[in-house]
């Protein structure tokens, strides 16, 4: 049996993953983390489980980690994978370029698997936008849009930057210096060859994203619309089970599906 360690089990996601891994086959809660002072630290789990505040404990107590918590908590919770040895799948959205840096160099001492959405469907859109994308020209524009519910915090969203980068990969070209965001007043003709975003927030929406590759006359839509949390919380169960024992690097929910 696989014990599975999750952090941030005071968030959506955190629940989601320990109602999931209550009937997953082979893996088995075995510990929670929530930053100090959250009001579920303490609570008990099933199995005599406690809710604790230290990732370095949960880390050495389980067979690999999943982390669904802030951008801020990612360092600490990388330093508590590298000295216990432990895997971690990182969920985390809202990351920027100081963040990748440290899973690259965790990756270089355990098994990280970071990723923008752990979705089977999704993971399969973004491979079907990136071969799209590198067979059709620049006079497809491709526009991004997505809508989460009214707390979210992060825009674009991880799945919709992921499904940028999917795109800029089929073109062979850097998402970065290529992105087109916060379209307002008199902007100009479009770019050729940009990937534009466009974020909305509202309501419950657990995730939509459509991506639209337009050219003139016509027009293409692949498109994903998460109706529950659940099929993420599914995803990262599938990966972390994919992802103990693994040797150190870095890995992707295409390395778990095989894309």
């Amino acid at each position: 049996m696989v014990k599975v360690g999750v952090l941030g089990a005071g968030g959506r996601m955190g629940q989601a993953i320990i109602a999931e891994l209550n009937d997953a086959d082979g893996l088995s809660l075995g510990g929670a983390v929530e930053r100090a002072g959250h009001s579920i630290v303490g609570t008990k789990l099933k199995d005599g489980l406690i809710v604790c505040s230290n990732p370095l404990a949960l880390a050495h107590a389980c067979k690999v980690l999943i982390d669904f918590t802030t951008p801020a908590a990612l360092a600490g919770n990388l330093e508590a994978a590298i000295e216990a040895k432990t895997p971690i799948v990182i969920g985390t959205t809202g990351l920027e370029a100081k963040h990748h840096k440290l899973i690259d160099a965790a990756a270089g001492d355990v098994a990280v698997l970071q990723t923008g959405n752990t979705s089977l469907g999704v993971n399969l859109v973004a491979a079907l936008v990136e071969q799209a994308a590198a067979k059709l020209g620049d006079e497809w524009d491709i526009e991004i849009v997505e809508m989460h519910h009214r707390h979210k915090v992060d825009a674009p969203s991880g799945t919709g930057l992921l499904l940028g980068e999917a795109a800029a990969k089929g073109r062979g070209v850097d998402l970065k210096k290529r992105s087109a965001r916060g379209r307002d007043g008199i902007t100009g003709a479009r770019k050729a060859g940009d990937i534009g975003f466009a974020s909305l927030r509202g309501g419950s929406v657990a995730g939509d994203h459509l991506v639209i590759l337009a050219a003139d006359g016509e027009r293409i839509e692949l498109g994903h619309r998460a109706e529950t949390r659940e099929i993420f919380a599914r995803g990262a169960i599938k990966a972390a089970a994919w992802l103990a024992g693994k040797k150190p690097g870095r890995y992707s929910m295409r390395d778990v599906l095989g894309l």
